[in-house]
């Protein structure tokens, strides 16, 4: 099959470019290169520098191409600066994937893959791990706007016919992510404990997250890539909560470093708590995640460190 994968020079997308080439698929990355590496991208994959913003760049893509599938992971991730710049979170994550809805219905898309945050959209829950059922209430403009395409896609499904399905994502982590900006907790502590350094948690490292290795969200991407999903939403997760102050501890553990952390002033948007409970996604899709914390930590790990080499 043609797929079309956006943010396909980034972290999470680039792990999947390589599987879909792996698999024998025909594969198009589309990145601007704001976040993106050129040198993440698979060499047998077709590359377009285009910014998902920009309409008439991405049509001549589609015009070209013509692919059959699109899996949309591009998107403004940085949700401080949601906060600070939300009209430039929104343009990126509202307009930017309304560009892509389009020209998927008018290009005849098979499968839209959209890629959501269940770190950010369900704000503060009240039970957890919190089920695709549980309010969506987000307390930052990077929630509101991932969640604000999942209903447009709704909407491109019910009048246009557009299939899609809606992954919403815990905290990934694993080799590629870039340990320079805010996410990528794991990068950033490796990052800093090989150069010796004390990394700075934001908060007294009680505020929690689910934490799922990146091998594991590219089974789901591939698992609803045909007829499995359409029209669905599935939290990804393994539905356990791991401190900020855990997640310090098992990288400097796996480091063999003594470093110890300084802790700073929480930061506006955050919640302090998350868990996503995964059971649709099992029950429907079979999927489950596999590589434990520890293990994966043990490879990203092992990922730095053969980075400062």
């Amino acid at each position: 099959m043609k797929i079309l994968v956006t943010g396909g020079a980034g972290f999470i997308a680039s792990h999947l470019v390589d599987r879909l080439v792996e698999d024998g698929h025909c594969v198009i990355v589309v990145d601007n290169l704001s976040a993106g590496r050129r040198e993440n991208v698979n060499t047998k994959a077709l590359f377009y520098e285009v910014d998902i913003c920009d309409a008439a760049s991405l049509e001549e893509v589609f015009k070209k191409e013509k692919p059959e599938i699109v899996d949309h992971h591009a998107a403004h991730v940085n949700v401080r600066k949601s906060v600070e710049m939300p009209a430039y979170d929104a343009n990126i994550n509202i307009l930017g994937s309304l560009n892509l809805c389009e020209l998927s219905k008018k290009y005849q898309i098979k499968k839209f893959i959209y890629v959501s945050t269940g770190g950010a959209v369900y704000g503060e829950p009240k039970i957890l791990p919190v089920t695709e059922t549980c309010p969506v209430e987000p307390l930052s403009q990077y929630g509101v706007s991932k969640h604000t395409v999942e209903h447009y896609l709704s909407i491109f499904y019910k009048l246009y016919g557009l299939n899609f399905t809606i992954l919403r994502y815990p905290n990934v982590y694993g080799p590629r992510q870039s340990p320079h900006g805010e996410a990528g907790v794991v990068a950033i502590f490796s990052e800093l404990l090989l150069q010796n350094m004390r990394p700075t948690i934001f908060g007294d490292g009680s505020k929690t997250r689910d934490y799922v290795y990146v091998d594991d969200i590219i089974n789901a991407n591939m698992t609803v890539m045909n007829n499995l999903g359409n029209g669905e939403i599935y939290n990804l997760g393994w539905g356990k909560e791991v401190s900020d102050l855990e997640v310090f501890r098992t990288v400097r553990r796996a480091l063999a470093s003594n470093i110890e952390p300084v802790f700073g002033k929480k930061r506006p948007g955050e919640i302090d708590h998350i868990s996503l409970d995964s059971s649709k996604a099992t029950t429907e899709l079979k999927w489950r995640p596999k590589i434990t914390f520890e293990e994966g930590i043990k490879i990203a790990t092992q990922y730095y460190r053969n980075l400062k080499r």
